[in-house]
């Protein structure tokens, strides 16, 4: 990254992590508590989760260090909150779901998504890589391998669902 992207990238975060805080000071006395991890999906009602306990969900992932936290669970798909800090080749995953459909929208932060990679020894082979940042909406399909290279934090919502086609 350079040092202007690098930047960009610390005033991007230090707004979006100000408008977190002032939603969880001002909605915290208010609030119930947030969803409980696993929460199940019902068959026969939506489900809404406010702003305000989104707010409170990204400052509690950011002040216990949180990195995944699940919003809603439903058997085959699901919806999380995934938070890393300071990932490098040496710390990097790289994850493949044969049957899930991913959908990411970044939420604050930026790093550089690898898909179509492996890991052998440590060591990457192989793979498209792509900066991706706040306001971005990544669609990985099934099967494809895909893990975050290098990233000083990255906040996204991970929006998983079956591949049916398959």
């Amino acid at each position: 990254m350079t040092v202007l992207m690098r930047i960009k990238m610390k005033k991007r975060n230090a707004i979006f992590l100000a408008f977190v805080a002032m939603f969880a000071l001002s909605a915290s006395a208010q609030l119930p508590g947030l969803p409980e991890i696993d929460q199940e999906a019902p068959l026969d009602e939506p489900v809404t989760i406010s702003k305000e306990i989104l707010a409170t969900a990204f400052g509690r992932i950011n002040d216990e260090d949180i990195p995944t936290t699940r919003m809603l669970e439903g058997g085959e798909f699901n919806v999380n909150i995934r938070h890393i800090e300071n990932v490098t080749m040496s710390t990097m995953r790289m994850l493949t779901h044969p049957d899930t459909i991913d959908v990411w929208v970044v939420q604050a932060g930026s790093g550089i998504l690898n898909t179509g990679g492996e890991l052998v020894d440590g060591v990457l082979q192989s793979g498209e890589e792509q900066i991706v940042e706040a306001g971005d909406i990544i669609y990985i399909p099934a099967g494809l391998s895909h893990g975050i290279k290098e990233a000083e934090l990255i906040t996204w919502f991970n929006i998983r669902f079956p591949e049916h086609r398959n």
